[in-house]
């Protein structure tokens, strides 16, 4: 379906349109030439509160025109279109505005409002005809200008209906139409979404391969946008992000300082490569939280005593070939890379620093998160390499993502040697949709992602100051409620309010309240360093009760957070990463206030069902339709009550907390592991009989998904706290059923009636 004028409204902003004078008259009659003549749609606004909402909530206006001659009321003041006019163009600089006024008028307007107008047209002077098709002029010039350059020249292809004979087979979807099923495969997607499927055998789009054409022209682009000196579109995803960054850079034998907390992708990189880890151990605090790893990690004597300890590095004096850093933790951490890019980067010992910044694609485009993103320093003496999920949290379709480079002022990358890693993971058949869609989300945010972040950040600090006004109250009244994971208080105008009384504005607009530091320890990270991190204010950790801030349960009951988010999920609202006694929500592009208030009347819900003691098959019956034995005749909060007794009687948080401190003796490097898998030098074993044993694949549990494991080290020592961290939730899986964790690398096997952990393991010799 090809786009027109109809799909671009125009905003029509005046309080006569219903009035029975010559005026109203006349623009009842545009009304008419618009959408009958000129095939424009139009949507209409008698108020200034009116005409704020439309604009805000949609952006799919065409042009706005606005009655000059009269004035707005707003909270019971009179104000001018000056207001309605500054509103549109701090969301929108691009979009045509035409000012509608008398004749006599035009030279009263005042001199700041002349340059922010496009037109200016005359209510009685010029034919309904004339106004009509000037105004539909705007809107067609308007649209075609908001298709960035890749995007527009694909839209432009489909819309040319050219009969191909070349890859991919369906032809525009005319394949499809030979069979049922591909029938309504092409009714359900519609005939754009296949007709823009292209091959790489068409030239008028460039090739992403060589980067040339309207592709490179869109990843050019992009990495103006993103403050990048290179950036390079990927289309498998960031997992191959990581993997084309550290092919292009790492060897075999090299040294990587690795944080733990990292994804799986990155150690497969190290897999892939054949490097040495050398890792960063994260901070956690008392209630299992994810912090960052520490400052001096980066120092010359930290490295040198990693490498020095390290049994399977002979060059005592090498340097770090990679620095890998999770950028922002999954609890929305941010480091201030700046710092650690300036300050922290080793007196040059780190080659090439990477920030794995698959969930913070969105932290250059406002200034709450000034400095603590890997693209903020434009002075680096080393190359700094970012990979982001541009579909995580932005708007590109499903694995689609961007590679971002700054070149060193020591050293540059070398595009064409940079290539040659990234055609090693490219596809010679892109899917040019998902170009597509990487080149509309930086046009997105070239046209007013600031406004569009500042939209976002302002709803998610609005649900954290309800989140604490609720649990505050709650607690007055000697009742409880959830509460979220954010500072209790906020130094404002130098007084110290809590966090629900400080102005939404405020926290928007100053990145402080949001910094780590020692004296408000809220966080619980103690000894945490000055202007090192900062919370993300889009990401909502919501806890549970049941846990204190020093780690303890509580003796008197409590509510694990796996069975408020089963519950959720029964109310079609699904949390990214559930803790023992926290859940993780994003409030991203696609939040809406809506969806704010079904998750608020969700919990209140959860919490009438928990005071009431309902029966839990009323509140989770598959459930206990599944597991009859286990759980019928308890109530949701006998329930709860069981699993926290459960969780505090065998210790699972303080097991986690040691497993995840310690850093197991590697046997061998992960390539080394991984060959042994290739070979088949590997065999299952039972975590229960894991002592002494080298496993051959890295352990994942989930929470809180990041390794206690890696392929080639050895179960021993220390380390036996891991698999007694691994056999304790084992335990727990056969104690409550239903409430299975993901654990990546685990095996499970029914053996008599019960749930046996198993993993990969080298072969004893």
């Amino acid at each position: 379906m090809k786009m027109t004028l109809a799909d671009w409204p125009v905003l029509i902003v005046s309080g006569e349109l219903s009035a029975g004078n010559n005026e109203g008259h006349r623009l009842r009659e545009l009304l008419e030439a618009l959408q009958k003549t000129a095939g424009c749609s139009v949507i209409t606004a008698s108020s200034y509160e009116d005409a704020q909402e439309i604009f805000t909530s949609r952006a799919d206006i065409g042009c706005t025109v606005i009655d000059w001659d009269l004035e707005f009321e707003q909270n019971g003041e009179k104000m001018a279109p000056e207001a309605l006019l500054d509103q549109i163009r701090n969301r929108n600089a691009k979009i045509p505005v035409i000012l509608l006024t008398d004749h006599l008028e035009t030279e009263n307007l005042p001199g700041d409002v002349l340059p922010q107008i496009n037109d200016c047209l005359w209510k009685t002077a010029d034919t309904i005809e004339f106004i009509a098709g000037r105004i539909a002029n705007w809107v067609k010039s308007y649209s075609e200008s908001v298709l960035p350059e890749f995007f527009g020249k694909l839209v432009e292809y489909s819309e040319r209906y050219k009969y191909a004979w070349h890859t991919p087979g369906h032809l525009g979807g005319q394949g499809f139409l030979r069979a049922p099923a591909g029938v309504a495969m092409f009714k359900f997607f519609g005939e754009n979404a296949f007709r823009s499927d292209l091959s790489i055998s068409v030239p008028e789009l460039g090739s992403l391969l060589d980067h040339e054409g309207a592709a490179g022209d869109a990843e050019r682009n992009s990495a103006r946008v993103f403050g990048a000196d290179q950036t390079y579109y990927v289309l498998n995803g960031t997992s191959t992000v990581n993997q084309i960054i550290w092919r292009s850079q790492v060897l075999p034998g090299d040294i990587a300082l690795v944080d733990r907390n990292c994804h799986k992708s990155l150690n497969y990189a190290m897999v892939i490569t054949g490097a040495t880890p050398v890792y960063m151990i994260p901070r956690r605090n008392a209630r299992g939280i994810i912090g960052p790893v520490r400052a001096s990690e980066f120092s010359t004597d930290s490295i040198r005593k990693r490498i020095g300890e390290h049994p399977l590095i002979k060059d005592k004096k090498a340097h770090i070939k990679m620095s890998a850093l999770t950028n922002s933790t999954y609890d929305g951490v941010c480091y201030h890379a700046r710092a650690i890019l300036t300050e922290h980067a080793g007196d040059g010992m780190i080659e090439n620093f990477h920030f794995d910044e698959a969930w913070y694609a969105y932290a250059h485009f406002h200034p709450v998160y000034t400095g603590h993103y890997g693209m903020a320093e434009k002075n680096c003496r080393r190359p700094v390499f970012c990979s982001q999920s541009t579909h995580k949290l932005l708007t590109a379709f499903s694995q689609a993502s961007m590679l971002h480079i700054r070149n060193g002022a020591e050293r540059s990358i070398d595009p064409v040697l940079f290539n040659e890693s990234y055609m090693m993971h490219g596809s010679t058949s892109p899917q040019y949709s998902m170009i597509a869609s990487l080149d509309v989300a930086t046009g997105m945010m070239d046209d007013n992602g600031r406004t569009i972040l500042g939209d976002i950040i302002r709803e998610a600090i609005q649900l954290r100051r309800k989140m604490a006004a609720l649990e505050r109250d709650m607690h007055r009244h000697g009742d409880w409620f959830f509460s979220m994971w954010q500072p209790r208080t906020v130094k404002y105008n130098g007084r110290t309010v809590d966090f629900a009384d400080c102005p939404a504005d405020y926290l928007l607009e100053n990145q402080h309240p949001w910094v780590l530091d020692s004296q408000n320890n809220w966080h619980g990270f103690e000894n945490i360093e000055d202007d090192y991190v900062m919370l993300d204010p889009i990401k909502l950790t919501i806890l549970t009760p049941g846990i204190d801030d020093k780690g303890e349960l509580s003796a008197g009951g409590g509510i694990p957070a796996a069975i408020v988010s089963n519950f959720l999920i029964t109310h079609n609202i699904v949390c990214e990463k559930t803790d023992y006694y926290s859940f993780l929500l994003l409030n991203s592009l696609g939040t809406t206030r809506a969806k704010q208030g079904s998750l608020l009347a969700a919990l209140f819900e959860f919490k009438k069902l928990y005071d009431s003691n309902t029966p839990l098959e009323a509140v989770f019956p598959e459930l206990v339709n599944s597991y009859p034995a286990r759980y019928r005749g308890e109530t949701l909060k006998s329930h709860c009550r069981n699993m926290h007794n459960y969780l505090r009687e065998h210790k699972i948080m303080e097991l986690m907390h040691r497993a995840f401190e310690t850093i197991p003796e590697p046997s061998m490097l992960p390539v080394e592991a991984a060959a042994n898998v290739v070979r088949g030098n590997v065999e299952m074993v039972d975590v229960s009989e894991l002592d002494n044993r080298t496993v051959a694949v890295m352990l994942v549990p989930y929470p809180p998904g990041i390794p206690v494991m890696m392929g080639g080290e050895t179960v021993a020592g220390q380390a036996k706290s891991i698999a007694d961290y691994l056999l304790a939730r084992e335990e727990f899986e056969n104690a409550f059923p239903g409430y299975e964790g993901d654990i990546h690398g685990i095996t499970r096997e029914q053996r008599g009636g019960k749930t046996v952990f198993r993993t990969l393991c080298i072969k004893k010799p």
